[in-house]
């Protein structure tokens, strides 16, 4: 059996976490079987429909490395892969009407306000909420027929038997059995003519030829339902795969505090996609062993469905954010300047910071400094970022950490300049320092190294960091960075004389 699974996301809003782990585990589960995955657009809902969320689905899956085979954008012998577009080639009406003549469905044309006492009725009376038959479910053709002739609207709802056991065997949690008789009704085809989840999904599963229903847990009440629509079709069903619920580190469902935004946030966020991607997969998911950090290409060679778990994965941003860091240092500097420069550049960090909570002003025109960093002095940028490598977890990370490089004058921390500024023989070794660097025009980190050890030898130093520290507060503005030969050189003599002289005024 050739695996054939789908990513069917609704345009009705961008892909969050959630979404996104559908997605890369089908990616993964087709990778690693040799399989096909596909990508539908469910679109029945059209007063949710959101206008461009198609376009964002798509560079979210290019973005973070999903990829699929056939579908909506590509192509495919099983098209349209859109259900709007489905619905007006007049696949669904065709099989509904399958359904009405074997008995299997029916019209049902009551009222919304009928509806809404049906439903008080069985609040006030505690009993189960839903569609159990009313007066339609075995209503006679002459009674259709005069409700028709009346113009009422009706909508198409399956109907599940009752008396009956519906079996299902869940890939993750075995047989799980459903009374027939505490399953509700669903419609499946609306007043207006869509199709609901219910129908469409079930029936383009079929024909498609999809093999495995993967989908969240939250998705199990409804599994009798579509289970009994392949039975009532004749159909064999695909394997249902409902995979784990996401939640936060405290336990409680996923929300936005924890990290659920979208897929694309985290790129404006300044993090990497195969990151993100290797994180994502191991939420609710375990190669076996003590892996962590592996590569797609790894996460594809070692999935399978056995590594899936029944108990909640966990959201940890802390571990996102670990992760991220690690893959950054492990990125090689060309490659890494170049992603940065990037970033920077495209600025998409700007409304992602602006919103609330996110970040605060300061983070926003350090990223700006930075793109023109790269724009002016590409040179000075490139090796700052290449020095901070080490330093930072994220690519925003590196607006702040490279100011210092970029900025004419970098604000002091009082804290360094109160510890470091009073010691007695600070006016003298930057009197050194600029002595020795007047008349260059370059330095490297050796010599930027020689002329400290230099002032420390000949001032009796018996330890560098006397010499170390006021040098480097004097040219950054603070007592943490980078190596400080490093610096040094990539800053040059010009500029280290300009903040020496202004530090040597500080001195009075």
């Amino acid at each position: 059996m050739s695996v054939r699974v789908r990513y069917a996301p609704s345009p009705t809003g961008s892909p969050h976490v959630g979404n996104i782990r559908d997605a890369l585990f089908k990616h993964l589960f087709a990778k690693h079987t040799g399989g096909t995955n596909i990508l539908r657009i469910e679109d029945t809902d059209r007063t949710r429909y959101v206008p461009g969320c198609e376009e964002e689905i798509v560079e979210s899956l290019q973005w973070i490395g999903v990829e699929y085979q056939e579908g909506f954008g590509i192509g495919g012998d099983c098209g349209p892969y859109r259900q709007s577009e489905r619905k007006e080639a007049g696949i669904y009406a065709k099989w509904v009407q399958v359904l009405l003549e074997s008995g299997h469905a029916y019209k049902a044309f009551d009222t919304s306000q009928e509806l809404e006492e049906m439903r008080e009725f069985q609040k006030i009376n505690k009993q189960p909420i839903g569609y159990y038959g009313g007066l339609w479910r075995d209503a006679s053709g002459v009674q259709v027929e005069e409700a028709e002739r009346a113009g009422k609207p009706a909508v198409i709802r399956l109907k599940i038997p009752r008396g009956k056991t519906i079996v299902i065997e869940d890939f993750i949690r075995g047989r799980l059995e459903f009374d027939s008789d505490t399953v509700d009704d669903p419609v499946l085809i609306k007043a207006d003519g869509m199709p609901t989840y219910h129908f469409a999904a079930m029936v383009d599963d079929h024909l498609m030829d999809i093999t495995h229903i993967m989908r969240g847990e939250e998705w199990i009440s409804s599994a009798p339902k579509h289970a009994w629509l392949f039975d009532a079709y004749g159909w064999e069903k695909p394997v249902f795969v409902h995979c784990p619920v996401i939640k936060g580190k405290d336990g409680s469902k996923l929300s936005k505090r924890h990290g659920d935004t979208r897929c694309l946030d985290y790129r404006a966020a300044g993090y990497l996609p195969e990151a993100l991607a290797n994180f994502i997969a191991l939420i609710g998911w375990s190669p076996g062993g003590d892996r962590e950090l592996m590569t797609m290409d790894e996460l594809c060679e070692a999935f399978s469905l056995e590594g899936l778990q029944p108990s909640p994965g966990v959201f940890d941003l802390d571990k996102l954010r670990w992760m991220n860091g690690h893959y950054i240092r492990a990125t090689e500097a060309p490659e890494l300047v170049s992603k940065v420069r990037e970033y920077a550049q495209a600025g998409e960090y700007k409304p992602y910071f602006e919103k609330e909570d996110h970040a605060s002003p300061e983070t926003i025109a350090a990223l700006e400094l930075l793109a023109g960093g790269f724009k002016s002095t590409p040179d000075i940028a490139g090796e700052a970022v290449r020095l901070e490598q080490e330093r930072v977890t994220t690519l925003a990370d590196f607006g702040e950490a490279c100011a210092f490089f970029l900025q004419e004058e970098p604000p002091f921390d009082p804290k360094a300049v109160e510890k470091w500024f009073g010691q007695p023989h600070v006016p003298a070794l930057i009197d050194h320092l600029i002595a020795a660097l007047d008349g260059r025009s370059a330095i490297t980190h050796d010599e930027c190294e020689t002329l400290v050890k230099e002032y420390a030898a000949s001032a009796g130093m018996e330890k560098l960091g006397p010499a170390v520290h006021p040098t480097r507060v004097a040219l950054t503005g603070k007592t943490v960075g980078p190596g400080l030969w490093d610096l040094m050189a990539v800053l040059g003599p010009a500029k280290m004389i300009q903040r020496l002289t202004r530090a040597k005024a500080m001195l009075g």
